[in-house]
């Protein structure tokens, strides 16, 4: 059975575009276009679709409205497009909090030679999406402070030996949101690779930081990884973890792509493997694909102790699945339960830090 897609956008020339890459693909096919989100509600009563692609910004009424509105009376997996603007990223934002699956940028309709490789990626989200677990819920508010942070670590870890290294794709803005703003102050630093295009990174990372009572930024390369902050891999590049004398330091890298993804969850836990050794918590959370299991494999041969987010409380259960099948994961948990389960194993280890 084909996924049924309904389009909404106000542009008849993108809704031409995505309608025939949709309909391109052998297990899709669009069911509906609508201009407006006016239109599309009674399109989705009339076609029932299994995903919907949503523009960020239209008329009669704003997308973020209808996404609210839809996701507390009529919960369905939501794939956004948005463009690559400022304002554009923010709203974004708001819509994976509102409960969006993921999202893609606009087509850049006059380059035909990146046309292809656009394609595969609208096709491998929608897909995504449809698998998606899409549940009605009440979010926080723009700036609210949602669950508190975990106590402090009994033993905090001045001397930054130990690090926190995450990866995450589909549905995994939200996961490290619920994860980040459980972490104390004290924590050792995190470096977190999320599948998502340049130009997205940094209002994501700005988010976070209001949210958290850690710092986090976008990686720029160079920086000394230091407790209580995270670092977010940029939308262009691999973010890599390095040692530089008795310091951990970030690295930015803009080398081919790895399981099809830069910035790679693999190439980021490859590097605290080598880096880190011992030293290293891997945590993988939702996402679609493979991209991270092998090299949390590789962190736990080093010595690493690695979590992986369970089923049950998965958008997509496909990295942490491939990650536990590989054998890389030594606990699995609940995404409300993960934060307390990585600071516990810290909390446990942390004076047994070992330097690499």
């Amino acid at each position: 059975m084909k996924i049924k897609v309904l389009i909404v956008d106000d542009s008849a020339l993108i809704r031409s575009v995505m309608s025939e890459i949709v309909n391109s693909q052998p297990d899709m096919e669009v069911v509906a276009v609508a201009p407006d989100p006016l239109v599309a509600r009674e399109l989705i009563k009339k076609t029932n679709p299994d995903v919907l692609t949503l523009d960020v910004e239209m008329p009669k009424m704003d997308g973020l409205d209808f996404l609210e509105k839809l996701m507390r009376l009529r919960p369905m997996p939501v794939l956004m497009v948005s463009s690559l603007t400022e304002r554009g990223s923010e709203i974004t934002m708001r819509a994976l909090e509102l409960g969006a699956v993921d999202f893609v940028t606009k087509p850049k309709i006059s380059i035909e030679s990146g046309m292809q490789e656009y394609t595969e990626m609208i096709a491998d989200k929608i897909r995504a999406a449809s698998k998606a677990r899409i549940k009605a819920r009440t979010l926080p508010l723009p700036g609210a402070q949602g669950a508190a942070p975990l106590p402090a670590l009994r033993n905090p870890l001045t001397s930054s030996e130990k690090l926190i290294i995450i990866g995450a794709s589909t549905g995994g803005t939200e996961a490290i949101r619920e994860f980040l703003i459980q972490m104390p102050p004290d924590c050792p630093g995190i470096l977190i690779t999320q599948h998502m295009p340049e130009g997205f990174t940094r209002s994501f990372a700005r988010r976070l930081d209001s949210l958290c009572k850690i710092s986090v930024q976008e990686a720029e390369g160079n920086e000394r990884v230091l407790p209580g902050h995270a670092y977010i891999a940029p939308g262009h590049s691999h973010l890599l973890l390095t040692r530089s004398g008795a310091n951990y330091m970030t690295k930015i890298e803009q080398s081919a792509p790895v399981n099809r993804h830069r910035p790679s969850v693999d190439v980021l836990f490859r590097s605290a493997a080598q880096g880190a050794g011992k030293n290293a918590v891997g945590v993988i959370l939702t996402g679609m694909g493979k991209d991270g299991a092998a090299g949390m494999l590789e962190m736990k041969e080093a010595g690493a102790h690695n979590f992986a987010q369970d089923e049950a409380s998965c958008v997509v259960f496909g990295m942490p699945r491939e990650a536990i099948a590989l054998g890389g994961a030594h606990e699995v948990g609940a995404l409300c339960a993960l934060p307390g389960m990585v600071l516990a194993y810290l909390a446990a280890h942390s004076m047994r830090a070992v330097r690499v």
